[in-house]
């Protein structure tokens, strides 16, 4: 256990409602920029010369994911904020934050392999200006992967890890910034891996639509903090083939 003692100590409320609300910030931020900032453009044709485009898509996809992903992982950061406060309350705050920092910097190397996709489907001709798959076959393709993945053992094992933290939290924790910095990376590394199909679902429903990574947003939620388990993923990946079937049909 690292020599992490076993009772975890309640966070102050001052301190709980300061952490919240600094989460609960970043992510109304975030949908403000999505709502407020147009969306990057391609130019005529689909071109995407310069490196504006793939700057601009690179920080929508970025300031995306804090909007999507801050929610799932808050309770996940207070508990961390709890496991801080039992070994060194001094230092508990930047912890945390580094904590976030690691979990985010996931999100950003996501974010950066995000963009590239995009500017090459883009290219290819695979996507229209608004990110939407310009073919039945390929919506078809990527809903049945989307579909297979939730069935594979690694989804069912990082699903486990998004909704249980606890284990990890105790049994990997280290200590100082650099522990915390760890924690939050390979914590984030899971989630990558709970939730990474479920964005490429963006490319169904169109990159440029709000509503749309909204209601990607609520799913990745309720599937991670709704206790959602084996049935959960059964269910949702035959919805996923059955749909790539229709579109095939």
């Amino acid at each position: 256990m690292n020599g992490v003692p076993g009772n975890l100590p309640a966070l102050p409320a001052r301190d709980r409602a300061v952490l919240v609300g600094a989460l609960a910030g970043l992510a109304v931020l975030s949908w403000a920029y999505l709502w407020f900032v147009p969306m990057p453009m391609p130019g005529p044709g689909g071109a995407v010369g310069g490196g504006s485009y793939a700057t601009l898509t690179f920080l929508m996809w970025s300031v995306m994911m804090l909007g999507m992903m801050l929610p799932s992982v808050a309770p996940t950061v207070l508990l961390f904020a709890r496991v801080n406060r039992r070994d060194a309350a001094r230092e508990a705050g930047g912890r945390t934050a580094t904590f976030v920092l690691g979990y985010l910097l996931v999100w950003l190397a996501f974010s950066a392999a995000a963009t590239a996709l995009q500017i090459g489907l883009l290219r290819a001709g695979w996507i229209d200006a608004m990110g939407v798959l310009t073919a039945r076959h390929l919506t078809a393709a990527l809903l049945a992967g989307i579909g297979l993945y939730q069935w594979l053992p690694l989804k069912a094992t990082c699903l486990e890890h998004c909704q249980s933290p606890v284990q990890f939290l105790v049994a990997a924790y280290r200590p100082g910034r650099r522990g915390a910095l760890w924690m939050g990376a390979r914590h984030g590394l899971y989630c990558l891996g709970c939730c990474w199909a479920l964005m490429l679902l963006l490319f169904a429903g169109g990159v440029m639509n709000l509503l749309w990574v909204a209601a990607l947003a609520a799913l990745v939620f309720l599937e991670k903090l709704a206790g959602a388990g084996r049935s959960w993923r059964l269910a949702s990946g035959a919805a996923a083939l059955v749909a790539a079937a229709i579109l095939m049909s």
